[in-house]
């Protein structure tokens, strides 16, 4: 079987007693980061043998992966923080399982997106998440196709490119369009500010946002 797992995007207190058990429990544990992922399995006494799996060798490893699932063994794939397949590795081999007939079991847990959204005052009820923007090709494409969106937008972002997006946010969406970004959540510095999103560049012009970052953005009048 494959489980997939969530681990704290903050606080270690987040880390559910299902997933320790899992990942004592695995023949192996799939990380993204070894020696991030080597920190939390220390903390709680999980010693079981990791190998490294990102977006980087996932597409190279998949397939022995899968055998040894196959074979009998009981993998677990953790991310940095969150879960995983959510703007992290974790869609291929959930796939290529899910292909091969392989049971596939992710446990409910930590992820930044929940939180930020209910937190952020605007309609939950439906919303899109859009993750990660391009960086530089197709940026603009890909914020003007939302132009019409009526549902909450969800969007994970670093803080370095922070004030780039809600700039370009107000140029397509319109500069009194309301929004909220909340960052280092579950961390000791967790933080959401709302307003509008003219608001949201004059504040994180005048105060430097730091930690990782996600903007809900409300939808378009109907």
């Amino acid at each position: 079987m494959l489980y997939i797992v969530p681990t704290p995007v903050g606080n270690m207190e987040d880390m559910t007693f299902r997933a320790i058990r899992v990942l004592k429990e695995a023949s192996v544990i799939l990380a993204e980061d070894t020696r991030t992922s080597g920190n939390l399995l220390k903390h709680f006494e999980i010693k079981n043998a990791m190998l490294s799996h990102h977006k980087f060798n996932e597409h190279q490893t998949v397939e022995g992966l899968v055998k040894r699932i196959e074979a009998g063994e009981t993998v677990a794939l953790i991310s940095d923080a969150g879960t995983p397949g959510i703007s992290d590795p974790g869609f291929l081999l959930a796939r290529e399982c899910v292909r091969a007939g392989i049971e596939v079991q992710t446990l409910p847990g930590a992820t930044a997106f929940v939180p930020a959204l209910v937190s952020s005052g605007l309609p939950c009820d439906k919303f899109c998440f859009e993750g990660f923007l391009p960086q530089k090709k197709g940026r603009q494409t890909a914020i003007k196709s939302l132009e019409e969106e009526t549902r909450t937008m969800v969007f994970y972002e670093s803080p370095y490119r922070l004030l780039k997006t809600l700039t370009q946010f107000a140029e397509v969406f319109g500069a009194e369009r309301q929004a909220s970004v909340s960052r280092e959540i579950s961390k000791v510095h967790e933080e959401t500010v709302h307003g509008s999103l003219a608001e949201l560049v004059a504040h994180f012009t005048a105060n430097e946002p730091r930690g990782e970052i996600v903007i809900c953005v409300a939808g378009k009048e109907k």
